[in-house]
């Protein structure tokens, strides 16, 4: 039995409502692809951009259960069902990770693992920031992927 999950240290923004418990802890483990292009409104500047993830979701023993990608972000289940949902906050975690993250589910389409989950917290999260080299004119549309880990804790309603 895994140990109970706790959101305690995580900063209030991003921890799950109350009436909401724990069905299935994961381990994402993968790639988001960033492309370089021009600054919205901010002509001869550029970034990356981030344009999706690419991983396979773990349990706690490391068995595959699952993946999550996108465009739009999107985890699915190795039984088919699939949730997307919409970003409600972020909060940082540290100097070269992405944030903590939470979303707020879609209603999932069919039936399964993802039946039923009301929200996806991100934590515990590792990489998986913008590239660090340059972006430039002579790169625009370049794709570069930055290798990450993350958990992604899926809440039902209690």
């Amino acid at each position: 039995m895994s140990p109970m999950y706790s959101q305690d240290k995580l900063p209030d923004g991003v921890k799950v409502p109350a009436g909401n418990s724990v069905a299935m802890q994961t381990v994402g483990v993968g790639e988001i692809t960033y492309e370089c292009r021009p600054k919205k409104d901010m002509a001869g500047q550029y970034e990356w951009v981030f344009i999706g993830p690419d991983a396979v979701l773990n349990d706690r023993k490391g068995m595959q259960v699952g993946k999550y990608f996108g465009p739009p972000a999107t985890w699915e289940s190795k039984d088919g069902s699939r949730i997307t949902g919409a970003q409600v906050a972020v909060a940082p975690n540290g100097a070269g990770n992405i944030p903590h993250q939470l979303v707020k589910a879609n209603p999932a389409n069919g039936s399964g693992a993802m039946t039923g989950i009301t929200y996806i917290q991100r934590v515990a999260t590792v990489g998986g920031v913008a590239p660090a080299m340059p972006c430039d004119g002579n790169k625009i549309g370049a794709k570069q992927n930055v290798h990450y880990q993350a958990d992604y804790i899926f809440w039902k309603a209690s």
